[in-house]
C-alpha cells in the first residue's frame, strides 16, 4: 500500500522520517511516494487535500480538520522553541505596529503567534521562511518572525531580535508552543491511522537510537547547513513530545485552536480534538 507524504527538508523532520522513508525499519508493507517542501506550501497543499499525510503548522489545524486527523507521533511542540521577533536594529515594540513584517507564511504557527502579540499589526509580507533574514538585511521589510534553523545564525548577521513570540505565548498561556504536526486523511481506515503513527515513532526512537550521528538523508537536506546547526536545530525542535503529545501536548493544542477561534471570530471552534495514537 502507497501514500504520498510530505515533510520539510529541515533537520527535524528528515532526522524523524528517515527511518521510515528509508526502510531502516520494517514499515509493515506501506510505502511512501516523499514530497520535500516548506510548510507554506505543505500548509497549502493540505487545505487541497494533496497529501495522504503531511507535515502542517498548527496554525492551519483549524481549517483542515474536516478532512485530516492529527497523530501524536512526528511533531514539534515544547518551551523555548517559539519564532522570533529581529529587525537590523534595536526598536521600541510600539513602532512594530506601523512596521513592514516579513512572515513566514499566512497559515503558519509564527503568523498566529505573531497576531496573537501584534494584533494591530496590518503591514505584513508573506514569504518562505529562508529569505526572512536577507530581506531584514536589504531593508525591503523593517522586521522579520524567523523560524528552523535562522534562530542559530540571525545574530552572527548582525540582526537583533525584539521578541521571542514563543515566550509571549507561553506567558499568556502557560502551555508548550504547538509548532507543527503530523496529519493523515480522515477518511482512511482507523487501524492504518494508528500504524502509521506506530511506525513514525518507531522511525524516531530509530534516530534517536543513533544520535548524535547525522544521517546521510539528514546532511544531503540541510544542504550547506553547519552539522553543529544541525544538531542545534534536532535538540531544540525534536523531543519526548515528538513521540508522543501526551495531556500536556493535547492541552497545548486545544489551547491554540481555541485562540485562533477567539482571533478569527469562529463561533465553535474545533473543542474535542480527536488525536490518534
Amino acid at each position: 500500500m502507497r501514500f504520498t507524504l510530505g515533510f520539510s527538508p529541515c533537520p527535524n523532520d528528515t532526522f524523524i522520517f528517515d527511518a521510515l522513508v528509508n526502510k531502516k525499519i520494517d514499515t509493515e508493507g506501506l510505502d511512501f511516494e516523499v514530497f520535500l517542501e516548506d510548510v507554506q506550501t505543505l500548509n497549502q497543499w493540505a487545505m487541497q487535500g494533496k497529501l495522504d499525510i503531511s507535515k502542517i503548522s498548527y496554525g492551519v489545524l483549524p481549517l483542515i480538520l474536516d478532512q485530516y486527523r492529527l497523530l501524536e507521533a512526528g511533531g514539534a511542540l515544547g518551551k523555548g522553541v517559539g519564532p522570533l521577533l529581529i529587525s537590523r536594529q534595536a526598536m521600541p515594540l510600539a513602532n512594530v505596529d506601523a512596521s513592514t513584517i516579513a512572515i513566514p507564511g499566512q497559515q503558519t504557527t509564527a503568523h498566529l503567534l505573531f497576531s496573537l502579540a501584534f494584533p494591530d499589526a496590518v503591514k505584513k509580507k508573506f514569504m518562505v521562511f529562508s529569505e526572512i533574514e536577507d530581506a531584514v538585511l536589504s531593508g525591503s521589510v523593517d522586521c522579520g518572525v524567523i523560524i528552523h534553523e535562522n534562530r542559530f545564525t540571525y545574530a552572527q548577521k548582525g540582526l537583533v531580535k525584539l521578541m521571542d513570540l514563543g515566550e509571549f505565548w507561553e506567558q499568556k498561556t502557560g502551555a508548550p508552543i504547538p509548532l507543527g504536526g503530523i496529519v493523515m486523511r480522515e477518511r482512511l481506515d482507523a487501524a492504518l491511522l494508528k500504524k502509521v503513527n506506530g511506525l513514525i515513532r518507531k522511525s524516531l526512537e530509530y534516530a534517536f537510537s543513533h544520535y548524535p550521528n547525522l544521517s546521510d538523508y539528514v546532511k544531503e537536506h540541510a544542504q550547506e547547513m553547519d552539522e553543529a546547526v544541525m544538531r542545534q536545530h534536532i535538540d531544540l525542535y525534536v523531543n519526548n513530545y515528538s513521540l508522543s503529545l501526551g495531556e500536556d501536548g493535547g492541552k497545548a493544542i486545544q489551547t491554540l485552536l481555541a485562540t485562533y477561534g477567539r482571533m478569527h471570530a469562529v463561533q465553535q471552534p474545533a473543542t474535542h480534538l480527536e488525536i490518534v495514537h
